[in-house]
């Protein structure tokens, strides 16, 4: 079955839902048992990493059930879990892999929210981190050392949209006894196929494009068979969960990823194409344009993109234009997340986040999500507002 097929049928279960197209809504704590042989078998099965059963709210319900399983085919990973958010998923996909003592890389291009974790939470918790070049590939090798547990990539990069070596950063992670992690939020379970790959675990923010209506708070952790378990019992441990509208949201959501996915990829390339030809622009930085880093992996690798990239403006503008062309953006809004039906915009500076990075380029630099309107609008929008930069 094709996956924009799976999306529409893939969970529709009339033995369970009673033959409702929409699946319902389950808000539940206590689940009441119909005598102790009941209660004493579903605690038997939710003894085994594979055992699923309505036992208390916090560990399941038949809508959490469904998308969970919706995910981890769209992934083609083992299981999938809910959590509360994408950070919550990106978080708890680390701690349940390592111990005190162990060595973590994490890519430098990897969300901010992940790094000051890293930074604090793993570093309080006595569990060491080196950042690589996202470009590293295979030479990350060199970086391993005997303790090292997990390799945490970000493909592409946060803000900066470098697509990584995926087969060969898993390839030396695996030789060396460790686990692969990757936010796979970017490309969606569409476009790109973490499993396929040699990942061990994929996470994604659910806030974003699987949920795609920006009214959900969601993170969805996917597993291969071998670290299920662990992902599965630290989860269970922390009850990091996520609520029963958001489940519901995001499960309606995800009905129409296909759809979306196709209109952000054809007019974010679209509209990235036309920044490329403004003379105010220094580099578009976009997987599916070429220069971009890692292009030539995401042409081998991805099956398509979202409508997230950055631009960098030529040096020389003022502080004082670029916040006027920022202001008088009226179809983009100014607002953090991403993945919704609404465009986006928000200025960055990587200089600020990540320490030692190569940041090539003295322009401002912002990042543009590229929504469901039609491209026209959006590039009379951004026309408009160049009109306030003066040229260098």
């Amino acid at each position: 079955m094709h996956s924009e097929t799976f999306l529409l049928h893939g969970i529709y279960d009339p033995d369970t839902f009673g033959g409702v197209v929409n699946l319902p809504v389950h808000r539940a704590s206590t689940v009441v048992f119909r005598d102790m042989a009941d209660m004493e078998a579903r605690a038997r099965a939710m003894s085994n990493p594979e055992g699923r059963e309505l036992w208390y709210g916090r560990k399941g319900t038949p809508t959490k059930f469904a998308l969970q399983d919706m995910v981890a085919e769209l992934e083609g990973g083992h299981r999938s879990l809910l959590v509360s958010s994408g950070l919550a998923a990106c978080t708890s996909a680390i701690m349940a892999l390592v111990k005190s003592g162990d060595h973590v890389l994490i890519c430098n291009s990897v969300y901010g929210p992940t790094r000051h974790f890293a930074d604090t939470v793993l570093k309080r918790c006595g569990v060491a981190v080196t950042y690589y070049d996202p470009m590293a590939g295979s030479d990350i090798a060199a970086l391993f050392e005997a303790n090292t547990a997990v390799v945490f990539l970000e493909s592409p990069g946060s803000q900066t949209f470098e697509v990584q070596d995926v087969p060969a950063i898993c390839s030396v992670a695996h030789k060396r006894g460790a686990k692969v992690v990757i936010d796979n939020t970017w490309a969606t379970p569409l476009f790109f196929k973490p499993f396929e790959h040699g990942v061990d675990v994929s996470v994604h923010a659910a806030t974003k494009y699987i949920g795609g209506h920006s009214d959900a708070t969601m993170g969805v952790i996917t597993a291969n068979r071998e670290t299920w378990p662990m992902v599965r019992e630290y989860v269970f441990a922390a009850e990091l969960h996520a609520g029963a509208d958001d489940a519901y949201l995001v499960q309606r959501g995800l009905r129409t990823l296909a759809v979306r996915m196709d209109r952000h990829f054809r007019h974010g390339v679209d509209v990235a194409t036309w920044l490329t030809s403004r003379r105010e622009v220094e580099r578009v930085l976009h997987p599916a344009l070429p220069g971009t880093l890692g292009h030539a992996f995401w042409t081998r690798d991805f099956k398509g993109a979202s409508g997230l990239f950055s631009v960098v403006l030529k040096p020389g503008f003022t502080r004082e234009g670029f916040r006027s062309f920022v202001d008088h953006l009226e179809l983009f809004g100014l607002g953090f997340s991403w993945g919704g039906f609404e465009s986006l915009v928000m200025p960055f500076d990587p200089r600020h986040e990540r320490p030692g990075s190569n940041w090539p380029y003295d322009g401002f630099a912002f990042r543009l999500h590229i929504g469901l309107e039609a491209k026209e609008d959006l590039i009379a929008d951004l026309d408009k507002a160049f009109r306030f930069l003066s040229v260098p």
